[in-house]
């Protein structure tokens, strides 16, 4: 495929040293993909210099304390030039290859924004309360219905990005970017993939992600509300 863009992979990692290699061992055998940034959002692991060990040209930002997916995603994109923002979490491992699913109904522009929607979930997690929230939280800020608002592995034409008014520093960031496309009437798609990545089971590990999730999420929501995004 004859192209003249520039597709820019953005990656935000927090303590993802067992799986950072394998993702982008993956992404760098996608030709379509023309430069991967990581985002070291302060990990107290080893994710940076296993990056930094591979020796590859791979962008790095890394911060010296944990500020939040969506700061990390937000300061990315004003460092960057691209016409295609893929954005995709760290604990990918080698099944980021799919993301080439995500990037074609873009660039063909059959769609302004991709999602990934992945196969049921191998475990038990919660009892479905953030997937819920979400769900529906957009539903009733655009009355439409998108089952994937939770997927962080997207596809965005730039000028959805620059739409977009509001990217909150924590865990509300995709439901926020979802509404404010939405909002826009940009075409998204869910698009089914054979991505794997972490689950989180019924555990207190579990529980306090989950539940750090609803209040990011309810908050964002509120903000949306309250200040007219």
């Amino acid at each position: 495929m004859e192209r003249n863009c520039r597709i820019v992979v953005v990656i935000p990692a927090y303590n993802e040293e067992d799986t950072i290699v394998a993702t982008l061992n993956s992404l760098l055998k996608i030709d379509l993909i023309d430069e991967i940034v990581v985002v070291d959002d302060g990990s107290t692991d080893n994710t940076l210099e296993k990056i930094r060990n591979m020796d590859i040209d791979i962008k790095t930002i890394a911060f010296n304390k944990n500020y939040g997916k969506g700061y990390a995603i937000r300061t990315a994109i004003k460092m960057i030039d691209f016409d295609y923002l893929v954005l995709l979490d760290a604990d990918l491992g080698e099944s980021s290859s799919d993301v080439k699913k995500l990037i074609y109904p873009v660039l063909e522009d059959q769609a302004d924004l991709t999602i990934a929607k992945f196969h049921s979930p191998t475990k038990k997690g919660g009892i479905g309360l953030v997937k819920l929230l979400s769900k529906y939280g957009v539903f009733l800020m655009t009355k439409k219905k998108i089952n994937t608002v939770l997927s962080g592995q997207r596809v965005y034409r730039k000028e959805v990005i620059e739409d977009i008014t509001y990217i909150p520093n924590n865990f509300g960031i995709e439901v926020a970017m979802t509404v404010g496309a939405l909002k826009k009437d940009y075409i998204i798609k869910e698009i089914n993939v054979s991505m794997t990545h972490r689950e989180t089971g019924r555990n207190i590990s579990g529980f306090i992600h989950r539940g750090k999730q609803f209040i990011d999420i309810f908050k964002t929501l509120f903000t949306i509300i309250y200040r007219g995004y």
